[in-house]
C-alpha cells in the first residue's frame, strides 16, 4: 500500500493559495534568501563556493529525478505531461548546469526566466497536494533552488545580467516556445502553456483568447525582465574571475 504522503490519490483537503503552510514555506524560502546574502563573504571563501555550488545543483538534480521516479511509481508518468518541458524543469537543468560550469551564458538565461518563472510559481503554485505530501516538499524545493542558484551566481560568484542577457533570454524563450509546439502536437500536451490555456484559474485568462494571449504572454516577459533588471541599471563591474572567464 502507497504511503498517503506519496499517494498518486488525494484523500484530504487540497492544497490551498496562501494556506497557513503554504504562507510558511514563503517565509521559510525568504529566510533562506536572506542568509545567502548575510553569508555571502563567508560563502565566498573557494572551499566554501565549491561545496555550494554542487550541493545546490545536487539538490535539483535529485528534486528533478525523485519527480520522476514518483510518476513512474505511482503509474502516471506521460509523456503529455511529465516531460522537463515546462518553463521551471529546463530553469531547473540549466540553473543545474550554471552552477556545475559557472557558465555566464546560462546565467543569463536562468537569472530572468528561472527567477521570473519560480517566483511566480512560488506565490501561485499550479500544485493539488497540500503539505506534507511529496508533491508539496518537491515542488518548493525545486523552485526555491532554482531562486537560490541564480542569486547564488549574483551574490557570490560575482555575475551581472546585461541589457542583452534580456533579449537572449526572450530569444531562447521563443525557441522553446516552438519546441513546445512540436512536443504538444506529438503528445497532445500543453507544455508552456502554448496550446491552450491551461484548466486551473490563472493570468493567462486575462491575456486574451487563443492564440493571441502568447502574445501578451512575451509583453508580460519582457516587462518582468525589466523589472528584475532595474537592481543593476547602474553599471555594475562583473567579478574579475568573471570578466577572465569570458575573455578565454
Amino acid at each position: 500500500m502507497t504511503s498517503p504522503y506519496f499517494s498518486l490519490f488525494l484523500t484530504g483537503e487540497p492544497f490551498r493559495l496562501f494556506s497557513t503552510s503554504h504562507v510558511i514555506t514563503l517565509i521559510l524560502v525568504l529566510c533562506l534568501v536572506v542568509l545567502t546574502y548575510l553569508f555571502r563573504q563567508k560563502l565566498h571563501a573557494p572551499i566554501n563556493r565549491l561545496a555550494t555550488r554542487y550541493v545546490l545543483a545536487g539538490v535539483l538534480l535529485l528534486s528533478e529525478v525523485c519527480y520522476q521516479v514518483w510518476h513512474v511509481f505511482t503509474e502516471s508518468w506521460t509523456a503529455a505531461y511529465t516531460l522537463p518541458l515546462q518553463l521551471c524543469s529546463v530553469t531547473l537543468l540549466l540553473s543545474a548546469m550554471m552552477l556545475m560550469t559557472r557558465s555566464y551564458g546560462l546565467y543569463e538565461i536562468t537569472f530572468f526566466a528561472g527567477i521570473g518563472g519560480a517566483m511566480q510559481a512560488l506565490l501561485t503554485p499550479e500544485l493539488f497536494y497540500p503539505f506534507p505530501h511529496f508533491r508539496f516538499v518537491h515542488f518548493f524545493v525545486a523552485h526555491a533552488g532554482i531562486v537560490l542558484a541564480c542569486l547564488y551566481m549574483t551574490w557570490i560568484e560575482g555575475y551581472r545580467p546585461t541589457v542583452r542577457s534580456i533579449w537572449k533570454t526572450m530569444g531562447f524563450l521563443n525557441l522553446l516556445l516552438l519546441v513546445a509546439l512540436f512536443v504538444n502536437h506529438w503528445t497532445g500536451g500543453n507544455y508552456l502553456f502554448v496550446s491552450r490555456k491551461p484548466d486551473n484559474p490563472s493570468l493567462i485568462d486575462f491575456l486574451g483568447p487563443y492564440p493571441w494571449y502568447i502574445v501578451s504572454l512575451e509583453g508580460v516577459a519582457l516587462a518582468l525582465f525589466f523589472l528584475l533588471y532595474l537592481p543593476f541599471i547602474r553599471k555594475q563591474p562583473l567579478a574579475k574571475e568573471v570578466r577572465n572567464n569570458l575573455s578565454v
